[in-house]
């Protein structure tokens, strides 16, 4: 995969992870131009997310998509506390939505290592950390199952 379709990919899921209503809102920018800039068409092959939209955008994401992607290019590895995210739980119902968020993630980050048929380190990196996220996800869950249950 060229660094190009990689950045476009991971820039798809940061909107999608926003939402696209809620991208334009944050961006201002409009659908069009939001979808121009994880568009694979090759009149928009050289188009990117300027880096403020992406500061906006991962401000209001559950995870620093694009971020994470420039990292990996580079082969360093991110410490992101996904816990402060998780951490205003307000009961069992909303751990539900969090953990099929988070699975959902796993499995995306899977389709996407899994696609040339090897996981390479950086993958399973990557696949490491959404499982750890994951993992936080089931444990505030426990904790809350436990709450309510004494």
């Amino acid at each position: 995969m060229s660094i190009e379709s990689y950045l476009k990919k991971h820039t798809e899921a940061l909107v999608k992870d926003v939402g696209i209503e809620s991208a334009c809102a944050l961006t201002g920018k409009s659908k069009a131009t939001l979808g121009r800039y994880y568009s694979d068409a090759d009149e928009h092959g050289d188009r990117f997310m300027p880096i403020d939209v992406v500061a906006a955008l991962e401000a209001g994401a559950r995870f620093p998509h694009v971020t994470s992607a420039l990292a990996d290019l580079r082969g360093i590895t991110l410490s992101y506390d996904a816990a402060k995210h998780n951490a205003s739980s307000k009961g069992v119902n909303q751990d539900v939505v969090a953990l099929a968020q988070r699975f959902a993630m796993l499995m995306s980050e899977y389709n996407q290592a899994i696609g040339d048929g090897k996981i390479s380190v950086n993958e399973a990196k990557r696949l490491l950390r959404e499982t750890l996220a994951l993992q936080q996800v089931l444990l505030d869950m426990k904790l809350n199952l436990e709450d309510e249950v004494s």
